[in-house]
């Protein structure tokens, strides 16, 4: 069952901080929690204008492993100025990772530290598992890109944030994966999720359904981006 049209108010608030609820899909969008497929036209905002009070990654695992992290990341990042430091995110590290091994991959022997491969299943779980690390950090602007550099269609990173207002913790679990699916130069890859949220009043609520994962394959004048693993649909219900 795909989640469509919710209203807003608790139940869209809770869906926010899990597929990026939307109150008012246009009315030829056939929405489910995510909003839309990735087709439609999507607002844009720079993520530097959300302010967010964000966990770093030295805070979530210690100095110690957080820097292990970051080291990774200035090893592959081609970036002048790398997001790789401990008082980011380790959602903000561990995308710029994956997103600098799949800037060069197929180019020259894979690099040990570019693990999942970018073209894997388990780099399509890991876009899955890295939103909710994102969103767990408060860090909006890293779990917006997850659904490719302009963010889920039909929300600004302003409206994604606006939806976490009332979500105070959430939790994701993976379940058991089927072999990916190709159509018109893309490749699917269903992951099916158990999420719990907690709301800022304490209480708990369990979503059962999946997220579609989406790559270009190899398609002439695609974009790095587009080349990437991303959230393209998300399929959410109350669980009983």
């Amino acid at each position: 069952m795909t989640f469509r049209n919710a209203a807003p108010g608790l139940l869209c608030l809770s869906l926010s901080a899990l597929a990026a609820c939307s109150p008012q899909p246009p009315k030829e969008v056939s929405a489910s929690a995510a909003g839309a497929t990735s087709s439609f036209t999507k607002v844009v905002t720079s993520p530097a204008d959300v302010p967010a009070t964000v966990i770093s990654c030295r805070d979530a695992l210690g100095a110690t492993a957080a820097q292990k992290r970051a080291d990774v990341c200035l090893k592959v990042s081609p970036a002048t100025h790398p997001p790789c430091n401990v008082a980011n995110s380790c959602a903000m590290i561990e995308d710029e990772i994956a997103r600098s091994c799949a800037l060069f991959d197929g180019q020259g022997a894979p690099s040990p530290d570019c693990t999942p491969q970018p073209q894997s299943q388990a780099a399509a779980v890991a876009v899955v598992t890295r939103y909710y690390s994102a969103l767990n950090a408060r860090d909006y602007a890293t779990a917006w890109t997850q659904w490719g550099e302009n963010g889920p269609p039909h929300q600004s990173l302003p409206a994604f944030q606006a939806g976490f207002a009332h979500t105070r913790s959430t939790h994701v679990a993976i379940g058991t994966l089927a072999p990916a699916e190709g159509a018109a130069g893309s490749i699917y890859q269903t992951v099916p999720v158990t999420v719990d949220a907690v709301l800022d009043t304490g209480q708990s609520q369990r979503f059962t359904g999946d997220y579609v994962v989406r790559r270009v394959n190899g398609v002439d004048g695609a974009s790095p981006d587009q080349l990437r693993w991303h959230i393209d649909q998300a399929h959410l219900k109350p669980a009983p």
